[in-house]
């Protein structure tokens, strides 16, 4: 791959487009110079013994336009990049324009944006404009991994957005938070932690047991040990997960994002970690960039509405002085308030 990063093909590309230009016009010069060799206007070519090639020149408005499209191909190569390395006169690039009509067009939007500024995510979630924005929004950048209904793909490692048992935890906040930043899959290979083979399977058989299906009783019982020494780091003596480590809910009733609980499966996601399969690690992309603020906060309460999300966390009341002062409240000394 290295040899497709060398300067080499640059160039490589530049020589080809002047030199295709220059051998264009060359072409039209030397055939513009051919003379008839006969008086009846003929070049001397005959086929089948009565065809004749006659040397009829090239009407002026052909030979202007060819000579025009040649000169227009090489003032736009000088203004636009298209030569290798050059990028330029004008120092136009994709990334650029799609810059500039992205800020136009969410200057556009600001005043529509505007009605929601200082509303919750609950209180998003209920508004019928906002959730149709949300929509928009969804179908346009998320449909295509967690599908149109927002319940993913088991197969293709895509989590179900219905379901409470939110790898990285449901909340508005850590909504918004995987939306801002992206997710990517933290669990390493732990098949040589674990063991031998066979204390694989046993582990295996045991997660099984904590899905509610179908195992292997003996070998989930010799698996117990291995788990709560290796797996329950992040998964919880009880299988039922971490959102602050993105270690997902193991226990019976939880959706199961990269692969179906079944024992091959949980056998190749201990052995190739969390979201690796055959090399490939899926995860979620940042939005942060693309999104402004604003729509960041209706796609969290979109998401969060359609049925996984949890309520926040209720706010600890700060305890309150005789006196009606804040018993939270540090302390000013003497000398700080001087």
């Amino acid at each position: 791959m290295s040899d497709f990063k060398s300067s080499f093909w640059a160039f490589f590309i530049g020589a080809i487009v002047l030199l295709g230009v220059i051998f264009n016009l060359w072409m039209l010069i030397a055939n513009g110079k051919v003379r008839a060799v006969s008086q009846d206007n003929t070049t001397g070519h005959i086929w089948d013994e009565d065809l004749r090639e006659f040397n009829n020149p090239l009407p002026r408005w052909w030979v202007g336009l060819f000579v025009f499209m040649c000169l227009f191909g090489l003032i736009y190569f000088a203004l636009y990049p298209g030569l290798g390395f050059y990028p330029g006169a004008l120092g136009w690039t994709s990334h650029k324009q799609f810059r500039e009509e992205m800020q136009q067009g969410n200057q556009e939007m600001a005043p529509v944006y505007a009605a929601f500024a200082g509303k919750t995510t609950e209180q998003l979630a209920q508004d019928p404009q906002a959730m149709k924005i949300g929509d928009s929004l969804f179908m346009n950048n998320c449909a295509q991994c967690h599908s149109s209904d927002a319940k993913g793909s088991a197969v293709g490692g895509f989590p179900d957005l219905t379901a409470k048992s939110w790898i990285w935890g449901g909340t508005p906040q850590a909504i918004h938070d995987t939306i801002v930043n992206g997710r990517t899959p933290v669990m390493p290979p732990q098949g040589t932690v674990l063991g031998t083979p066979d204390d694989v399977k046993n582990v295996a058989n045991y997660v099984l047991g904590l899905a509610g299906q179908p195992n292997d009783a003996v070998r989930a019982a010799q698996g117990e040990a291995k788990f709560k020494t290796v797996c329950a780091a992040c998964h919880g003596a009880d299988g039922k997960g971490n959102p602050l480590l993105g270690a997902p809910n193991l226990a019976k009733g939880a959706k199961w994002y990269m692969r179906q609980p079944t024992l091959d499966g949980i056998t190749a996601q201990i052995n190739g970690g969390n979201g690796n399969d055959h090399g490939i690690v899926r995860f979620m992309p940042a939005w942060g960039n693309k999104f402004t603020p604003a729509q960041i906060d209706i796609l969290t309460a979109y998401v969060w509405g359609k049925g996984g999300g949890v309520e926040p966390a209720a706010a600890t009341p700060v305890p309150v002085a005789a006196d009606g002062a804040s018993a939270a409240a540090p302390a000013v000394s003497d000398a700080a308030s001087q």
